[in-house]
């Protein structure tokens, strides 16, 4: 499942995101999300959010919902 949609996000759930720095290789760090960060119903790029760790970055893949 895709990061798109916040409907589909909350605190708890296990994401792959993409961090700032990263966006020009993709790469994808794995976390549990803290806070959500966008407004928005939805965004293109992924909904923002906030990991467990610390960092910040756009959803891009849903893992696990608990």
């Amino acid at each position: 499942m895709n990061g798109t949609e916040r409907s589909a996000i909350r605190a708890g759930i296990q994401v792959d995101i993409v961090l700032k720095q990263d966006q020009r290789t993709g790469k994808l760090t794995r976390g549990i999300v803290k806070d959500i960060l966008t407004n928005s119903p939805n965004h293109p790029h992924g909904i923002k959010v906030r990991l467990e760790g610390g960092q910040v970055g756009r959803v891009k893949h849903i893992l696990a919902n608990e």
